[in-house]
């Protein structure tokens, strides 16, 4: 069985990132004690990353570099902006635990949809928030193998996301 649309595929890698300064560092490994899972033609996961394993078998390996261009693009200043610490409310009080520098916090923006935010700053202006993605400004090296391929369930393709074990719930 080969990588390709309507696959569930699991692989494992190490990622080095490098912000154009200090070279290349480790970030990450995902390995095979927690593969990493996804629906292949889903657009969940960078597309340069799905293409490096198109077409590959279970125990093949890839490596792949993505500029920051085609991984989760430059790094954005404007994306660092002060949130009222009103907005870390609950039930009418401030929520302490959220309020920490260094938290990642999920919060919403106006149309309702999910912004991950790290907590930079807490000062007398509010709350310096940067919604840049981790790896916004970084190129990207992963080295990996691909573990499993398995047929995608009908509910995963129409959920377009795969599902753990013993299903998924909405």
């Amino acid at each position: 069985m080969k990588a390709e649309k309507d696959k569930v595929v699991s692989i494992v890698y190490e990622l080095e990132v490098d912000d154009g300064e200090n070279g290349k560092e480790f970030y990450e490994r995902v390995d095979k004690s927690q593969p990493f899972a996804f629906l292949f033609g889903a657009n969940n996961i960078l597309p340069k990353l799905e293409e490096a394993i198109e077409g590959k078998a279970v125990g093949d390996t890839f490596e792949v570099f993505i500029d920051f261009e085609n991984g989760y693009g430059d790094y954005e200043e404007n994306k660092k902006v002060y949130v009222s610490k009103s907005a870390f409310k609950e039930n009418g009080k401030k929520n302490l635990e959220l309020l920490k520098v260094g938290k990642v916090v999920t919060m919403e923006d106006d149309k309702g949809n999910p912004m991950r935010g790290e907590i930079l700053k807490i000062d007398y202006k509010g709350v310096l928030m940067d919604f840049n993605f981790p790896l916004a400004g970084y190129d990207l090296y992963f080295k990996g193998e691909v573990i499993d391929i398995r047929d995608a369930e009908q509910e995963e393709i129409d959920h377009g996301h795969v599902h753990g074990p013993g299903g998924h719930a909405h």
